[in-house]
């Protein structure tokens, strides 16, 4: 799998878009998530790359 350079993140009231890209421009992840999720996973993003 490739690193993740770029977070893109689409705001909502309940449900967000979540995309992931790497540097040359290709797509890791898209991934729809309720805000309780978004919270984990950003987390896990940040220990990912830490």
């Amino acid at each position: 799998m490739k690193e993740v350079s770029i977070i893109g993140l689409d705001l909502a009231k309940n449900v967000f878009q979540v995309h992931g890209a790497a540097a040359d421009g290709a797509v890791v992840f898209r991934r729809k998530l309720t805000r309780a999720q978004l919270l984990k996973f950003m987390a896990a993003q940040r220990n990912r790359s830490a």
